[in-house]
């Protein structure tokens, strides 16, 4: 299993030179990702690009963008622009998002996010892949070509934030895999790999990636650890999808989804999320104290090398 860092406005705004700097940094202590979300701050494929230039090893993957504000075709031409300047270590993650973002503030119609997402991955591979889509569906039309000379210069990968069962099965037969969160080893061993890969295997596809974020931290006291991720995360428990996830893992609040512990307890965790069947683990270092810090990184650093 992979390690990569999950940095970026999941946990509050950050500047873009410490958003360049964290992936300098995640590339100096040997991890292999560097994932960043889309919530409402710098655009992550221009971090990318700009941080292309000081790496040469890690992977960049958005964790995620949202697809409802942004046509395929747009986004397409984009991702393969951050993966030439990148030198082809862009992976492309991408997510409907959640009816209280879409509806309530940006104003578009969310009652069929699954069919929204298969039309959207119908066009965007296909723009990634032939450079061109021919596309007229119930929600989304397309009739356009790439005129992008680097084109096929490097792969493009398309991973899916998908969570319940409908939208596993359309990551499995359009997309590369998936990017999870507030989803425990439990769920991940019992619902999504299963699904994911059934579906993959029926449409044909490569095994596909599971790149599960989880909020980590090492620590003797992990009652104040657990503190603090619920005050940093409560926001996750009101929305409804990684509910239904907190949910099957029979955890009561946000703050349980978080790897909590001294570097037994969270080596033991992480080893939990390998045999579920997650091929990278994306940790999101949460404690802004400086001794803490510092210990959660190099645990993990360490298991990522």
């Amino acid at each position: 299993m992979r390690i990569g860092i999950f940095a970026g406005d999941v946990t509050g705004p950050r500047p873009l030179a410490e958003l360049i700097e964290g992936a300098v940094r995640a590339e100096a202590d040997g991890f292999a990702s560097y994932w960043l979300p889309w919530i409402a701050g710098h655009d992550p494929m221009a971090v990318f690009a700009m941080a292309g230039r000081d790496t040469s090893r890690i992977e960049f993957g958005t964790a995620v963008l949202r697809t409802y504000p942004r046509h395929p075709a747009d986004l397409a031409s984009a991702a393969i622009t951050t993966a030439v300047a990148t030198g082809g270590r862009f992976t492309l993650g991408i997510g409907p998002s959640h009816k209280r973002v879409i509806v309530d503030s940006f104003g578009y119609d969310y009652r069929t996010p699954v069919r929204h997402t298969r039309e959207y991955l119908t066009v965007l591979t296909g723009l990634l892949r032939q450079g061109k889509s021919v596309f007229v569906g119930d929600e989304l039309t397309a009739r356009f070509a790439l005129r992008h000379p680097d084109r096929g210069q490097h792969e493009v990968p398309v991973i899916v934030s998908a969570l319940g069962p409908r939208m596993l099965e359309v990551a499995g037969t359009l997309a590369d895999g998936t990017f999870t969160w507030m989803t425990g080893p439990v769920t991940l061993a019992g619902h999504t790999a299963p699904v994911l890969a059934a579906a993959a295997a029926a449409a044909g596809r490569a095994s596909p990636r599971i790149i599960a974020g989880a909020p980590c931290l090492v620590t003797d006291d992990a009652d104040a650890g657990r503190a603090l991720a619920a005050r940093v995360f409560e926001l996750y428990g009101a929305l409804p999808s990684y509910r239904a996830m907190l949910d099957r893992e029979q955890w009561p609040t946000p703050a349980h989804a978080a790897v909590v512990g001294d570097e037994a307890a969270v080596t033991a965790e992480l080893a939990r999320y390998r045999d579920a069947g997650v091929t990278d683990f994306a940790a999101v270092e949460f404690d802004t104290d400086p001794t803490a810090s510092r210990r959660t990184r190099a645990l993990l650093a360490s298991l990522s090398a």
